[in-house]
């Protein structure tokens, strides 16, 4: 099992170049075919309000978006070119979170950025990364909004449930866990029975992962009085790590909207780069 499509999100934001140099990275480390793919999102104007606006003015922000998209096709083939990577740049009109789905169904990893509320480009979807998680059936690695992030992989954070979704994502992550220097496997509060932890919580998922070649330390820690969000978080932080692996959206997700959630913390205050799988 290896990583061997890797597709990027790009676009005019402000956080795309660290993480196109991500991606980069993730395809040289690992002989990959890297697939640029540019959105053309064209801002949603009803018909009412189109008709009394001057048709020069809508040619301008057509030409503009033009402008945008080219500019980012050539930064794209400069980059991939410089590090001798495999790439390919595709534009599609469309929203991000229909077209991303689309296209990396053909792909073992999309890589997305956080989302930037206070970022320029306004025309991100409202429901990224969060809906594509969902709905695409593959590993999405979601780089934060700020920062670089040019080494991905080599210390390794799993955080582990023994939920069906973490089963998955430790699966999808096998290709990135196989070349990490250091893999931790940590359970916040856990808990036995059937559909919980054996008599040493980690230990099971570990062994898994010894057989496969990969050296996994495993880790539980009690704290009700902490978010597991929180939790990871601040384990990120000590042991140094530079990659989260975790199950998305193990609750449904208006419940995590509403009540708050792992998932929901994680994209909203990530430190490094977050392999997420549903």
């Amino acid at each position: 099992m290896s990583v061997k499509d890797l597709l990027v999100h790009i676009d005019h934001g402000r956080a795309s170049p660290a993480r196109l140099d991500a991606a980069i990275a993730l395809a040289a480390a690992n002989d990959a075919h890297l697939v640029g793919l540019y959105v053309l999102s064209h801002p949603h104007i009803p018909g009412f309000i189109r008709t009394q606006i001057p048709p020069v003015l809508l040619k301008h922000q057509e030409e503009a978006l033009a402008t945008s998209a080219r500019a980012a096709e050539e930064h794209f083939n400069e980059a991939v070119r410089k590090a001798g990577v495999k790439g390919e740049w595709r534009c599609v009109d469309g929203d991000p979170e229909p077209v991303l789905s689309l296209h990396a169904r053909y792909c073992d990893l999309c890589v997305v950025g956080q989302r930037d509320p206070e970022g320029e480009d306004a025309t991100m979807d409202p429901g990224m990364p969060d809906r594509l998680i969902l709905t695409l059936g593959r590993p999405v690695l979601v780089v934060p909004k700020v920062g670089e992030y040019p080494v991905i992989g080599k210390r390794v954070l799993v955080a582990w449930d023994a939920s069906r979704l973490a089963t998955r994502a430790v699966n999808d992550a096998l290709p990135l866990l196989t070349h990490a220097d250091h893999v931790s496997v940590l359970a916040v509060n856990p808990r036995g029975g059937e559909d919980g932890h054996g008599d040493i919580p980690s230990a099971d998922i570990c062994l898994h992962l010894a057989r496969h070649g990969i050296k996994a330390e495993a880790q539980h820690v009690y704290a009700d009085d902490v978010d597991v969000g929180s939790m990871l978080l601040s384990t990120l932080a000590a042991e140094g790590a530079d990659l989260l692996v975790m199950g998305a959206y193990g609750h449904t997700r208006w419940r995590e909207l509403v009540l708050g959630g792992a998932t929901r913390h994680i994209l909203a205050h990530m430190t490094v780069p977050v392999l997420m799988s549903h």
